[in-house]
């Protein structure tokens, strides 16, 4: 546009001198003058405009995201046209092509407003957004600036579960338990009569002195679960053809045991060899590296900030070919305290990750297999497991997951 201009300028010109008209020249000042306060005009405006994007950066399955971008002009000049254009992820978008042209005057603030909808657990980026603008008759076109844009987290699907019986060793905790063996001493159910070889620590003397015969307290029997979920997301251990879906529905269920955990108050931790995609590595990691590559293991903890920190692990952690679950077991183990209950979730046993979980039995731990999908020699696995007494439980499907609701 500027050659075309400065053709025609020089045209004008040549014109002007060999017609001898005053008028020509007036109207290359003219132009050339409009050439020179479009160019500053435009400058200045636009490079006093600010984006602002306004969303909820962490959603669950299925939501709808509004986003807000407010567009602010913060000179006296107005812009007179700003042409935006928004990035967005495929998996989530409602409205396919966001784009809009806005004006805007001196001091003035619009907005742009679309949707998101979160198909898919994963970590995206919202934007950049592209911003061009120019003069009113068009000189200029080229100014482009795109700002940082923003991150959305989708986290995995939740079921929601009701009973899902777990193993403890620790007593003193807030969950029923049918075992007399795990008694709490700080919840009182009632009080009886005084039997020969009860412990004098259980006599309730206020209470004997009101009746004027020996009362003793009972209490509820209850366990306290400090529980580590194991996440196995080495890709080779999940059978080729159904990978991705075996996967995801590992995740699904790892989230929904997580929940239901820190629902009951009680402590939660996560481990994973699943890749961290903000780690910019390929899936084919060599084993030297592989540990830096994956999710560092969440200690066990209480509350909905823990919950929140697993979930936000659950949404991005990716398959990858890092360490076995054997490795990776033998690496963290040593970090547990004793009693606690480590659930592992994964779609494949073999003999040497018996052989790990057997040793992380003798050193206290509970041990719970949870297995999804479709797994070779099932029948031989299941042996192994009752052979171990490890509580073994399997997951085909999704629905599945009904044992643990009703």
């Amino acid at each position: 546009m500027i050659s075309e201009f400065l053709i025609s300028v020089i045209l004008l010109l040549l014109l002007g001198v060999y017609l001898g008209e005053d008028f020509i020249f007036k109207v290359i000042y003219l132009l050339a003058g409009a050439y020179l306060a479009g160019a500053w005009w435009s400058k200045k405006s636009f490079a006093k405009i600010r984006f602002t994007r306004h969303y909820e950066n962490r959603v669950f399955l299925n939501e709808v995201i509004p986003v807000t971008i407010e567009i602010s002009n913060q000179s006296w000049l107005p812009l007179l046209w700003v042409k935006l254009q928004e990035s967005i992820p495929a998996d989530l978008s409602l409205d396919r092509n966001i784009q809009r042209v806005v004006g805007l005057g001196p001091h003035a603030t619009t907005q742009v407003q679309y949707r998101l909808l979160a198909h898919r657990r994963g970590y995206y980026r919202i934007g950049p957004l592209s911003a061009s603008s120019g003069d009113l008759l068009g000189f200029f076109k080229d100014q482009r600036r795109s700002d940082e844009g923003g991150y959305l987290t989708v986290y995995p699907q939740i079921v929601p579960l009701r009973q899902v019986k777990l193993p403890s060793f620790s007593p003193m905790g807030a969950l029923r338990h049918t075992q007399p063996i795990y008694e709490d001493p700080s919840r009182i159910r009632n009080k009886r009569d005084y039997l020969v070889g009860d412990s004098l620590r259980r006599v309730d003397w206020k209470a004997s002195a009101a009746v004027g015969r020996l009362q003793v307290k009972q209490f509820e029997p209850s366990i306290a679960l400090e529980t580590s979920i194991f996440l196995n997301l080495h890709a080779s251990e999940y059978p080729q053809r159904h990978r991705l879906d075996t996967s995801e529905l590992a995740i699904v269920v790892a989230a929904s045991l997580a929940n239901w955990i820190s629902a009951q108050k009680e402590a939660v931790g996560l481990i994973t060899n699943g890749v961290d995609p903000l780690s910019e590595i390929t899936t084919n990691l060599d084993p030297a590296e592989a540990t830096d590559k994956v999710f560092q293991a969440i200690p066990t903890a209480r509350g909905s900030r823990q919950l929140m920190r697993i979930l936000d692990v659950l949404a991005r952690v990716q398959l990858g070919e890092t360490l076995p679950a054997a490795e990776r077991l033998r690496q963290e183990y040593a970090k547990l305290s004793w009693g606690t209950t480590l659930i592992l979730v994964c779609g494949h046993m073999d003999d040497a990750l018996f052989e790990e979980l057997f040793q992380l039995r003798q050193v206290g731990l509970n041990v719970v297999l949870v297995l999804v999908g479709r797994i070779p020699n099932f029948g031989r696995v299941r042996r192994r497991a009752s052979t171990f007494h490890f509580p073994l439980y399997s997951i085909l499907t999704i629905k599945d997951l009904d044992m643990w609701r009703f």
